[in-house]
C-alpha cells in the first residue's frame, strides 16, 4: 500500500501596493470575501497543482481584484496551523505594485484601496492583521 502523505494546503497572498501616475502610494488593496469565512482580507488563493508560487500570485491578483501586478518581494510565509479555521494552509505572501482602480471579481465580492494609516485590522480575517503588521514594520517603520 502506498503511502499517501498529508500536507497543509499552499496558497499565496499579496499585499498589492497602488500607485498613481505620479509613483505616489495610494493604499494597499483589500477585498471583502464573497465565500465563508467572511470579512476583509488580502486577496490570494490556492496553488494549483504543477504552478510556480509567483505564478499563482499573478493570477490570484487578476482574478481577484482584476490588475495586473508586478510583484517587488517575498514578505514571507505564514503557516501557524491556527491561520485558518477552515484547514491547515501555508501562505507564502508577496509585496506587489500595481497601478488602477481594483475590481472584485472571482472569490472577492468587492475590492478597496485602504490608506495606510485607515487600516482596521481588527476588521480582517486569517492572521492577515499580523501580514499587514509585518509589512507596515519592514516597508513602511517611518509611519509607526
Amino acid at each position: 500500500m502506498a503511502f499517501t502523505p498529508q500536507t497543509p494546503y499552499l496558497t499565496t497572498d499579496g499585499i498589492v501596493e497602488i500607485y498613481n501616475s505620479s509613483e505616489e502610494l495610494q493604499g494597499i488593496v483589500f477585498i471583502k470575501r464573497k465565500y465563508p469565512p467572511l470579512g476583509i482580507a488580502l486577496p490570494g488563493g490556492f496553488v494549483d497543482v504543477g504552478e510556480k508560487v509567483e505564478d499563482a500570485c499573478l493570477r490570484e491578483m487578476k482574478e481577484e481584484i482584476s490588475l495586473d501586478v508586478e510583484i517587488q518581494s517575498l514578505l514571507g510565509v505564514y503557516s501557524d496551523p491556527k491561520r485558518d479555521k477552515r484547514f491547515h494552509t501555508v501562505s507564502v505572501v508577496y509585496l506587489c505594485k500595481a497601478y488602477g482602480i481594483p475590481k472584485g471579481a472571482d472569490d472577492a465580492k468587492e475590492a478597496m484601496v485602504v490608506k495606510l494609516e485607515d487600516i482596521e485590522l481588527n476588521q480582517l480575517v486569517f492572521d492577515h492583521a499580523k501580514i499587514v503588521q509585518d509589512y507596515i514594520e519592514k516597508v513602511h517603520s517611518s509611519i509607526l
